[in-house]
C-alpha cells in the first residue's frame, strides 16, 4: 500500500543527522526522497560502525531514498538540478547561512522554477546573531541550549553531555512535522513558503516545559540551579537495576505497600507530590536502601501488583530480547546490498491505511543518478558526458 506521503517529492540536500533523519521520516511515510550528494558523498557514509563501505548510522538515517550525486560547481549539473526542482514539492538544505545561495540553490533561485516549493533551511543557531555562521555539532548545541547544565552531576554540579545526539534528532523530528504541516497548508491554498529551523531553537523549545519551569512565570523569584531535583531514578537491586517512580498520591501509597514501608505514609516529608520533590534526595536514598535487599524480579512483581510504574533497566542486548519489544515487532531484520544482513527499528508510527514502511535500503553514492536524470529527459549520451566531466557520479 502507498504511504501517507505518496506522490510527494522531496530533494534532500542535507548531510550528517538532522536533515537526513527528517527526510528519512518523510521517506518512510511514502515520499519520493532524492538525496542530493556531492561526488564525495555525505560524510556520515564513512563514520562509525562500517560494513561493505557504508556506516550503520548512514544506513538507518537514509533508507527509502534515492541518491543523486552532482557537482553543483559545474553549470550543467546545476541546470539539471533546477530541472529536478521543477518536479519537486520540498527542498531541504542544512548549509551554513548564505552557502546555499552562493551555490545557486537559495530560495529565490529555486522558487523561480517551482513557485509553490516548500524551501526548508535547517541551521545550527539561526540565520542571524553572533553564532549564526559558526560550525555546529550536537555537543555544541547541548552546551548552548542549557541541556548539558540541566544534566549536571548532582554532587559536583559539573555539566554533562547526553551520550546521544539528542539535539540533532529533536531537530529532525521537528522539521519532519513542520514540513508535513506546511504541505497540508499548501493543500489548503497557502502556497509555497520558507521553513526555517535551528537546532538551538528546537532544543530549547523541547527542554522548556520542565527544564525551564523555574523561569517560566514572570515576576517570580527564580529558583537557583535545580539539578539536585532531577533524579536518575535508577536503583540497584541484588542482581541488577530497575526504575520505579511514584508521582501521584495513589502511586506513592502503592509503592509504600509494595516495599512494606507504610510508616513512610506518615512522614511529613513525603506527604504530598510537592514535598516528595523537595525531599527527593532523602526519599530516593531510603528507597535504594530497601531495594538493594532483593532481586529485580521480586521488586518488579510487587510494584506491578500495586500498579506502580516500573521497569527493568535494559542494556542493548537485553533490549532486543525483551518481550514487549518483540510483541511490538519494533526491531526488524533485512538485507543491505553491500553491508549484508542488518537489523533496525521500523517506523514507529503505524497508519492502517497508508502505512509507513521500509521500501528500499539506503542508497549507494550516486546509485540513482542515471535513473533520476532519465526521468528528467537526459539521454545516455548526456549522462555519459556528465559523468566524464565529473559533474555527476
Amino acid at each position: 500500500m502507498p504511504g501517507a506521503l505518496d506522490g510527494i517529492r522531496v530533494i534532500d540536500a542535507t548531510q550528517m543527522i538532522s536533515g537526513p533523519v527528517a527526510t528519512r521520516i518523510l521517506a518512510d511515510q511514502g515520499a519520493d526522497v532524492i538525496k542530493l550528494e556531492t561526488p564525495r558523498g555525505d560524510l556520515v557514509r564513512y563514520m562509525g560502525v562500517e560494513r561493505g563501505g557504508v556506516s550503520a548510522t548512514f544506513v538507518t538515517s537514509n533508507r527509502n531514498k534515492r541518491s543523486l550525486a552532482l557537482d553543483l560547481k559545474q553549470p550543467e549539473a546545476l541546470r539539471w538540478l533546477l530541472r529536478l526542482v521543477a518536479t519537486a514539492d520540498v527542498f531541504v538544505q542544512n548549509f551554513r547561512p548564505g552557502a546555499a545561495t552562493r551555490l545557486g540553490i537559495g530560495e529565490e533561485a529555486l522558487r523561480a522554477v517551482r513557485q509553490d516549493l516548500l524551501y526548508v533551511s535547517i541551521s545550527g543557531f539561526g540565520e542571524r546573531g553572533p553564532f549564526a555562521h559558526k560550525r555546529v555539532y550536537d555537543p555544541v548545541v547541548q552546551a548552548l541550549s542549557g541541556l548539558a547544565a540541566i544534566q549536571a552531576d548532582r554532587e559536583s554540579g559539573r555539566p554533562r553531555m547526553i551520550r546521544l545526539i539528542v539535539p540533532d534528532k529533536l531537530t529532525a523530528l521537528t522539521a519532519a512535522q513542520a514540513i508535513t504541516a506546511a504541505l497540508f497548508a499548501r493543500e489548503r491554498g497557502a502556497g509555497g513558503q520558507h521553513l526555517r529551523l535551528s537546532m538551538l531553537d528546537a532544543t530549547v523549545a523541547f527542554l522548556w516545559p520542565e527544564g525551564m519551569a523555574g523561569h517560566t512565570w514572570l515576576g517570580k523569584k527564580r529558583r537557583g540551579d535545580s539539578a539536585r531535583f532531577a533524579q536518575d531514578l535508577v536503583f540497584e537491586t541484588r542482581d541488577g537495576y530497575i526504575t520505579v517512580g511514584a508521582v501521584s498520591d495513589d502511586e506513592w501509597r502503592g509503592l509504600c505497600r509494595a516495599i512494606d514501608k507504610l510508616e513512610w505514609l506518615e512522614d511529613e516529608r513525603f506527604a504530598t507530590p510537592a514535598s516528595r520533590i523537595v525531599h527527593a534526595g532523602a526519599r530516593l536514598e531510603l528507597l535504594q536502601q530497601v531495594l538493594g535487599a532483593a532481586g529485580s524480579a521480586h521488586w518488579l512483581a510487587r510494584f506491578e501488583a500495586e500498579d506502580v510504574p516500573c521497569a527493568p533497566v535494559l542494556d542493548r542486548e537485553t533490549l532486543l530480547e525483551h518481550p514487549q519489544i518483540i510483541e511490538n515487532a519494533l526491531v526488524v531484520e533485512g538485507e543491505h546490498p553491500t553491508g549484508g544482513p542488518l537489523r533496525q527499528a521500523r517506523p514507529p508510527e503505524q497508519l492502517d491505511r497508508t502505512p509507513s514502511a521500509l521500501r528500499r535500503p539506503a542508497p549507494g553514492l550516486g546509485e540513482h543518478s542515471d535513473e533520476v536524470l532519465t526521468e528528467l529527459g537526459a539521454d545516455a549520451k548526456t549522462r555519459a558526458r556528465l559523468r566524464e566531466t565529473g559533474a555527476m557520479v
